[in-house]
């Protein structure tokens, strides 16, 4: 077959692309980069063998240049975590008393202190809450889809935590 009218269209393909560049570019949308902490060395107080601590410690390694270090004494800035906590309520019953809903709660509470003891980030709390449609009749896929809601909560957590972190811009 012949297309004479191919010309044109790759054209209008490479126009159209550049055209949705331009105007990603001109809203400001830029991919997310390596995060730019004012500390090198930060000592984190969770364990690293739970999975928020591992999810923590893999984004600040591979997200930034600041080095994890296993000893407060040597680093510039300290993680504490004051709460980690995990909440399953009723949010709805039907007529027979039976759960239709649930609300899951994620807390995770910290602060940020400089080597000196100076908090550079006050006590500060991460609440998120996402809802749970339940059916006893799919009980194994709800208990599924509730893990999967609390690792997905845990991932929003570390990455608000990664924003507050880079937000501090002098120790």
């Amino acid at each position: 077959m012949d297309r004479p009218d191919m010309g044109r269209r790759g054209f209008l393909a490479i126009g159209a692309a550049m055209a949705a560049a331009g105007l990603l570019a001109g809203c400001g949308f830029h991919m997310r980069g390596n995060a730019d902490f004012a500390f090198k060395r930060l000592y984190i107080g969770l364990p690293s063998n739970t999975l928020m601590g591992a999810d923590l410690r893999r984004n600040i390694r591979n997200g930034s240049d600041t080095k994890i270090v296993e000893d407060p004494k040597e680093a510039d800035a300290m993680l504490d975590v004051l709460a980690d906590t995990r909440a399953k309520t009723i949010l709805s019953i039907t007529a027979e008393g039976v759960v239709r809903e649930y609300r899951l709660t994620q807390r995770f509470s910290f602060r940020l202190r400089d080597a000196s003891g100076k908090e550079l980030i006050g006590p500060s709390t991460l609440v998120l809450t996402r809802d749970l449609t339940y059916n006893e009749a799919n009980t194994l896929a709800k208990d599924y889809e509730e893990q999967q809601l609390y690792r997905d909560m845990q991932r929003d957590v570390v990455q608000q935590l990664m924003r507050r972190l880079a937000a501090v811009k002098t120790i």
